[in-house]
């Protein structure tokens, strides 16, 4: 009786691969492709496709995206500004800022440096305004063109800024670089939460986001939850 063999060949099921480049500059910011317009790209911190447009950093429409093609978020503007004001008095860069504020040598930076005197710095001018830099104005200028005093026992502000662009020591970050500032007193510790600028922006000439990278996490973790929100939603 002769006895009948099969053989099973297994049969290989292709599975899919998606590949998601993200920014040489900056490789937590994944590029998609924009399901709306397909001549932009959406950068974004979250990998989700089709991405979301309101959690998204913006739209460019070249790669790697400059001034010019950027488009920013508003929406992703307010959670950052949002995760700035919780989170950015806990910031390793901005504790270091309030201990050295408190230093002897804060005094000589005065209100040209990192720092502000007790009065609330104002930050509505432009890069262009106060080149030389003044208390409040672009803090482009060092402590010699300031005369103002700070830290050394005496209570002032300092700012939360972007690393894209680490200012020299005894002036300030460009108005476009700083995040938020923060009260501190004389002995160096952080009164409060920290105030969004309202002039920080997203993409520069100098990089995109070059956020600590605990800012970064607390912002990832916040458009997680609310990714998570608009599907359960």
């Amino acid at each position: 009786m002769l006895g009948t063999t099969f053989r099973f060949v297994a049969r290989q099921r292709a599975v899919p691969f998606r590949a998601i480049s993200s920014l040489s500059s900056n490789p937590k910011i994944k590029v998609l492709s924009n399901p709306s317009s397909p001549f932009t790209h959406i950068l974004s911190y979250l990998e989700t496709e089709p991405p979301s447009e309101r959690l998204a950093i913006g739209t460019t429409t070249e790669v790697p995206p400059t001034p010019q093609s950027f488009n920013e978020n508003h929406d992703f503007v307010k959670i950052l500004n949002e995760v700035v004001s919780e989170y950015g008095h806990e910031d390793e860069d901005l504790i270091s800022q309030a201990r050295a504020f408190a230093s002897p040598g804060g005094f000589n930076l005065g209100s040209g440096g990192s720092f502000f005197s007790s009065k609330r710095p104002n930050r509505g001018r432009s890069r262009k305004q106060g080149a030389g830099g003044g208390a409040g104005g672009s803090g482009a200028g060092g402590a010699s063109a300031q005369g103002g005093a700070g830290g050394a026992g005496r209570g002032g502000w300092v700012h939360l800024s972007d690393r894209r662009n680490p200012p020299d020591f005894g002036r300030i970050a460009w108005p476009e670089d700083i995040l938020g500032s923060v009260e501190v007193d004389g002995a160096g510790t952080i009164i409060g939460k920290v105030q969004p600028s309202g002039t920080y922006r997203i993409l520069t000439n100098a990089g995109i986001l070059g956020l600590s990278p605990f800012l970064q996490g607390k912002l990832i973790e916040r458009l997680k939850q609310e990714e998570a929100k608009q599907r359960s939603g």
